[in-house]
């Protein structure tokens, strides 16, 4: 395995990980809540993440065949248990790391282009650019999270 796919495997653990200690305290009522008018919830945030991940590496690279409905992923009004949307998140981040350690010397350089992605060019782009998407979300999850926390001391 390169250096690239090992290191980037560990980002995406790291972020799982800060994501599953910031989201595990929290209900599930907690993490479907808006605490902006203008922003997401935590949950709409998890789906966007796992749509992310399933579709520009599960789908565009490891073929398995995901269907991504985006609007979907920050409109959806069923409420999900939060285990259910946490599983999805760890199974798409689980399909990215595997996907990511079968790359080869020759297949980070391999034409890449998909739908909402048609400039990326390789498939080392796409997987630092998902990295970023995700280390972006982490984020606002953990602002997110403070201000949940906020609100439920007053």
């Amino acid at each position: 395995m390169s250096i690239f796919a090992r290191e980037l495997s560990r980002y995406y653990q790291e972020r799982a990980d800060a994501i599953h200690k910031l989201v595990d305290p929290l209900t599930t009522e907690q993490i479907w809540a808006k605490p902006y008018s203008y922003g997401n919830s935590v949950g709409h945030l998890l789906l966007h993440l796992t749509g992310n991940l399933n579709y520009y590496v599960g789908t565009e690279i490891a073929g398995t065949g995901y269907v991504r409905n985006r609007p979907l992923e920050f409109s959806d009004a069923e409420r999900h248990a939060k285990e259910d949307v946490l599983k999805k998140f760890d199974a798409a981040i689980t399909l990215a790391r595997a996907t990511l350690e079968k790359q080869t010397e020759q297949d980070w350089s391999a034409p890449y282009s998909a739908k909402g992605m048609e400039h990326a060019g390789t498939r080392f782009y796409i997987f630092v650019n998902c990295a970023a998407h995700l280390g972006h979300h982490t984020g606002q999850i953990i602002y997110l999270c403070k201000e949940l926390e906020k609100q439920a001391a007053r």
